[in-house]
């Protein structure tokens, strides 16, 4: 078996900029990626084996995990403020409940399919009990945070093909810099808008309270049906449909998970609004959460670190005034809406069990409508796009 670890593929696929579109009007950091907000580290590993048709509990296998590290050292021991939002509940995060009880999150965060589900959550316990024996006695107990989507239409879903090597790998080897996106990790098996392409990510530099700060997202994307894509308001899948009507369908449900990072100094409650303002994205891309699908959001800021241990029992932290939020609430929508649409453009074509085909996007179709309809894009770049939009 294939077991591919996090190596960010140098491939002729583009970016949602390289076909010239910019969202919004906030610059991005320097990887346009969740790893610009300091101390946040990602790794995936990608498995795919065989081919043919499907056989429950053997394969084709076409799955993988990612693990994010949501902040810098020890998250354990130096726990991070975090919230979600649940805009529809037909999916699984877990850990979600205790973070909106305690505001806090204190283990890593994993994504996978939705079947591997408690197979990553056991892998996480045992990784962190190895670094922590006091968890289970003198500690706590701990609930790793992991989030899924459904890989079944690709991939052998039954044979819950990540194991605990696959998890404690990628949880070693999470690392900064550049994030490998599209058909890789827990997005191997995953599409977006019919097509293939489950991992996307973005960020954005945000002036708050007179200090650039970083704001950084990425999702597990594996909803949405092509009549319906907009890419920065232009109805790009309608366009595309006529020219696309025999692509192999999954249906209409899906789902995705949004992971958001900001190191601007933020509590549980602000993280909460933050999360639900991520949801806007959603629809804006041409997702109308369907009756099957779930939509979960995580955020959480990096500025505040809240100790597991103080000999007093008091902690102070930093916060920014909600009254200056609103630059980061707009970025937010536009950082996710970004993310989604790498997703979609990163993905490679791939053939899974059965004989079922996830082509990739066609972005050279996609930048000639862009080029002719959207009233910046046409012959700009995205640093005059980006200015225009700031005047």
């Amino acid at each position: 078996m294939k077991r591919i670890p996090d190596k960010p593929r140098l491939t002729s696929r583009p970016r949602i900029r390289d076909l010239g579109i910019a969202i919004g009007r906030y610059p991005t950091g320097q990887h346009n990626a969740i790893t610009d907000v300091p101390g946040v580290r990602v790794s995936h590993v990608t498995k795919i084996e065989g081919e043919g048709k499907l056989v429950a509990g053997k394969g084709p296998v076409r799955t993988g995990v990612t693990a994010v590290m949501p902040a810098s050292g020890d998250v354990y021991e130096k726990r991070v403020f975090a919230a979600g939002f649940i805009l529809n509940g037909a999916g699984e995060v877990t850990g979600l409940s205790q973070i909106d009880e305690w505001g806090v999150c204190e283990t890593p965060i994993l994504l996978c399919a939705t079947m591997c589900v408690g197979r990553v959550a056991d892998a996480t316990v045992a990784w962190m009990s190895r670094r922590h024996p006091t968890i289970g006695g003198e500690d706590d107990v701990v609930i790793p945070v992991v989030g899924e989507c459904d890989d079944s239409y690709m991939n052998d879903a039954v044979g819950r093909h990540v194991t605990e090597s696959d998890v404690w790998k990628a949880l070693d080897t999470a690392r900064p810099g550049p994030v490998a996106e599209g058909n890789v990790g827990a997005g191997t098996g995953m599409q977006s808008f019919d097509f293939s392409g489950g991992i996307g990510t973005a960020s954005r530099i945000v002036r708050i309270a007179g200090i650039d700060c970083v704001l950084g997202a990425l999702v597990l994307s594996n909803f949405g049906a092509l009549e319906n894509l907009r890419v920065d308001g232009m109805p790009v899948g309608a366009l595309l449909a006529p020219h696309y009507v025999s692509l192999p369908r999954r249906g209409p449900a899906g789902s995705i998970i949004v992971l958001l990072s900001t190191d601007v100094p933020l509590v549980h409650r602000q993280l909460g609004r933050l999360s639900r303002r991520a949801a806007l994205a959603i629809g804006r891309c041409g997702g109308y959460v369907a009756h099957n699908s779930g939509e979960f959001i995580v955020a959480w800021s990096t500025a505040n670190r809240v100790p597991r241990r103080r000999p007093h029992g008091r902690y102070r932290a930093e916060l920014v005034l909600d009254t200056a939020l609103d630059p980061l609430h707009e970025a937010t929508v536009d950082v996710v809406e970004e993310a989604i649409l790498n997703a979609i453009c990163a993905g490679l074509p791939a053939i899974g069990h059965s004989g079922h085909v996830s082509p990739a996007f066609p972005v050279e179709e996609a930048r000639k409508i862009l080029h002719k309809y959207h009233p910046l894009a046409a012959g700009r770049n995205v640093d005059l796009l980006r200015k225009a939009r700031q005047t």
